[in-house]
């Protein structure tokens, strides 16, 4: 009897010990841990090369930074200096995969872009907060490719809010998060995540030989400028004619319709001002971003159920996108299916910031691979200047160009662009039949 009485009390402080050591695991497993595994397999590693000119010299440089997923289908948000410039993106998932990235479209203004990769299968997206409440004080993560250490972890407070910093000669970022979470090279781009791991910010700037001194991006205006970014409009040159109501939109996480194009197909729709869109499709709706990346992949003619709340009252609404009307689609459509680039005009005093000899120019915003444009090495943030003997000033420009009788006499084509500060040439190859 003794025996086994003896065996019941080993027994039962061995489950003691396990029971201990769960808790103590659980204990282990505090807010930010949790905040970080929640957000991982959303955060990218971005990685690539590009020529940099000092000194009356050009030299290699590694490039390197982080990205976020927005959408299941590869579209990831990152600063565009990562990009800008780089031969060929690299981007790493969580899982050591790697894949080759293009740049859909980019803002420089805000610094920021969206690239894609295409993955077999669908991929995580960051859980998404708000940059509207956020307190000086609270704890937030920063998660990013830090030195080139992939998925570098660091911590601390909210520092202040609404910083302007300057970051070169030319460059200023305004109304920025400042926090004392380590944020190193390599961290652009990466998420700014809250105690509950959603992203309230977009990591972009450090302040040089300063520790404990970074900037974030706050996430609401970043995923205002990325639903531009990835509108059906700059995408796709499809129309729909929404325009979101930027006051009532952000603090109660609902899109509602601000105004409607006229003759836009919102119109002929019956969408009204003061709509709140609440789906399309099977998507949920909660921001403009959400309602731009599920009519991303759809095309002029396809229809696709919405479903709004007017006056406190559902309503299905069946919306028929339709091709960009007239000269809005003109130049871009045609371009990018000639030249294979995506082009928007340089603003007269931003253009005199370049000091050329040119009168003025248009910005490369994408550039479609394997495209005559791709294959004489044209890059996004390239300015082109001049097509044969005349300057490309503004869309009606590259049109003229492109629609003259004798464009075969001169095929392949001259180009002229400006680039870091000089101005290069090539030659493009057109097929007149393409026109």
């Amino acid at each position: 009897m003794r025996v086994v009485a003896v065996l019941c009390a080993m027994i039962a402080l061995l489950s003691l010990g396990q029971s201990g050591d769960l808790h103590a695991s659980e204990l282990r497993r505090t807010a930010i841990v949790k905040a970080v595994q929640s957000a991982r397999a959303a955060v990218v590693n971005i990685h690539g090369h590009k020529t940099i000119d000092d000194q009356q010299q050009s030299r290699e440089v590694n490039g390197m930074g982080t990205g976020v997923i927005l959408d299941p289908r590869g579209y990831i948000l990152t600063n565009h200096h990562v990009v800008n410039g780089v031969r060929k993106i690299r981007v790493t998932l969580v899982n050591r995969q790697t894949f080759s990235a293009r740049i859909i479209s980019h803002d420089v203004r805000t610094d920021l872009a969206i690239i894609k990769i295409n993955a077999p299968e669908k991929l995580n997206v960051i859980r998404i907060g708000t940059s509207a409440d956020i307190m000086t004080g609270e704890p937030v993560v920063a998660v990013g490719n830090a030195f080139g250490y992939e998925h570098t972890v660091t911590r601390g407070i909210i520092s202040a809010l609404h910083r302007t910093v300057q970051v070169s000669e030319n460059n200023k970022y305004h109304d920025l998060i400042q926090t004392d979470a380590s944020i190193n090279p390599g961290n652009s781009g990466g998420p700014l995540l809250n105690i509950d791991g959603e992203m309230i910010g977009i990591n972009v700037a450090v302040r040089a030989g300063a520790q404990g001194i970074g900037f974030a991006i706050p996430v609401d205006k970043a995923l205002a400028v990325a639903a531009q970014l990835l509108s059906a409009e700059r995408v796709q040159n499809t129309w729909h004619g929404v325009v979101r109501d930027s006051h009532r939109s952000t603090l109660k996480h609902r899109f509602v319709v601000g105004t409607i194009e006229k003759k836009s197909p919102a119109d002929k729709s019956g969408f009204l001002a003061g709509d709140v869109i609440q789906t399309v499709g099977k998507t949920k709706i909660q921001r403009q971003l959400d309602f731009e990346r599920a009519l991303l992949g759809r095309h002029a003619g396809d229809e696709v159920e919405v479903t709004v709340v007017r006056k406190s009252e559902p309503l299905k609404l069946s919306l028929v996108l339709s091709k960009l009307p007239g000269r809005r689609q003109s130049v871009d459509s045609r371009s990018w299916r000639v030249l294979g680039l995506r082009l928007n005009p340089v603003p007269t005093q931003k253009f005199r910031t370049y000091k050329s000899r040119y009168r003025g120019g248009l910005s490369v915003a994408s550039v479609r691979p394997d495209s005559p444009a791709a294959r004489q090495g044209i890059r996004t943030g390239d300015v082109l200047v001049g097509m044969h003997v005349w300057e490309t000033i503004s869309v009606d420009n590259v049109d003229f160009v492109l629609d003259r009788d004798d464009l075969a006499s001169f095929s392949p084509i001259k180009f002229y662009l400006l680039r870091e500060g000089s101005t290069l040439y090539g030659h493009l190859p057109i097929s007149v039949a393409r026109r």
